[in-house]
Order: C-alpha cells, then sequence, then structure tokens
C-alpha cells in the first residue's frame, strides 16, 4: 500500500503514543515483540515535539474484583497481569521515551482507549487541536479503540504504520487495509518519514 503524506501537521496536531510500557517491551504475558522495533521511529515523533506528546499507560485493576462487567472476567483469564501480581516498574514507560516526561504528559487509562479519560476530548478541543498522531501498540486493541474514539470525537487521525505495533501480524495488517480503503476521509495511514517531514 502507498502511504500518502500526511496534512495539516502544523500546531493544531498532537502525538498520542499508545501505551509503550515496559508491560509490553518485557517478557510479560502480554510481550509485544514487535515493539522494540517500532520504538525508533515512536522516538523521533515524539523527540521532534515533547511538549506537544501526550504517552498513555495501560493500568489493570489491583485483583479482578476491582474490574467492572466483562472487565471482571478478562482479569480473571490475565490474573497473573493485575497489579497484586506484576512488578510495578512493569507500568512505566519505555527507555528512553521516558525521559521527554516532562514536557510531554502522561495520561493513566484503564480501558483500551485513551478517551476512555473523561476529559481528555475536552481538553485537546479547548487547546486547539484538530489532528491526532496515533502510534504505539497494539494496532488491533488500544490503538484501536483510541482511533475509533478519535474519528467519533470529530478529530482526524494520523497513522505511521511504521510507528504502530501489535502480537498479531495478520490483524496488524489487515487493520491498516482497512484504514486505507475504508476510512481514509477520517484516518490518513502514512509513515513516521512523512510526519517527521510535514510536522514543522
Amino acid at each position: 500500500m502507498n502511504a500518502e503524506p500526511p496534512t495539516r501537521l502544523d500546531r493544531t496536531a498532537i502525538h498520542i503514543a499508545v501505551d509503550m510500557q515496559r508491560l509490553f517491551a518485557e517478557p510479560t504475558e502480554w510481550f509485544v515483540p514487535w515493539l522494540p522495533k517500532v520504538l525508533p521511529n515512536v522516538l523521533e515523533i515524539a523527540g521532534r515535539h515533547p511538549e506537544r506528546t501526550i504517552f498513555t499507560r495501560f493500568i489493570p485493576p489491583q485483583d479482578p474484583e476491582h474490574a467492572n462487567g466483562a472487565w471482571r472476567d478478562y482479569y480473571e483469564r490475565w490474573r497473573s497481569m493485575t497489579r497484586d501480581r506484576l512488578d510495578p516498574h512493569l507500568l512505566e514507560l519505555v527507555e528512553p521515551l521516558r525521559k521527554l516526561v516532562p514536557p510531554a504528559k502522561v495520561l493513566n487509562k484503564t480501558v483500551y482507549s485513551a478517551f476512555g479519560h473523561p476529559k481528555l476530548a475536552h481538553s485537546l478541543r479547548r487547546h486547539g487541536i484538530t489532528t491526532l498522531i496515533v502510534t504505539g501498540g497494539e494496532t488491533d486493541v488500544c490503538v484501536l479503540a483510541t482511533v475509533m474514539a478519535a474519528v467519533d470525537c470529530g478529530f482526524r487521525v494520523v497513522l505511521p504504520d511504521d510507528a504502530l505495533c501489535s502480537a498479531n501480524d495478520a490483524t496488524h495488517d489487515a487493520l491498516m487495509k482497512l484504514y486505507h480503503e475504508r476510512y481514509s476521509q477520517q484516518i490518513e495511514a502514512t509513515t513516521t518519514e512523512h510526519v517527521l517531514r510535514d510536522w514543522a
């Protein structure tokens, strides 16, 4: 697929790097093998404008009993990934992204989408943000949820596919095809090179 260069990457754009945490970079049950491969690209984009970057962190509950509804069943399955079993350092951002905070900000979330945080959309609009550059992982889980919520909120989304990671090649590829073919009016699939070139 040919990636088109993004447009309108100015002060109305902000970078959201989804869940670039040690939890997914180290050998846990949620290990994402691609994460180290895309880390240099995420770092380049975040380093271009760290003051305009938000790093999300996925924070599991203390134990399954502290989760609601289907999330309780989910954490019964992933019992080793609740906070009472995890090394708390695994929740931190991977290095060297952690060094960008501040001026980059950290947004903790307990669900897949960054927009699960009730104040995010309002805060972005209040600061004149209309475009989101979304990187991180996983393409088919938390990135997907964040992207679709952003579209529903009216934001334009720029997705550099070489700065996204997943534990599943097939669903990553399927989603990039979907973005190119079905959501091209609202989601712009591109590359890190184009983002760095056009985000002045």
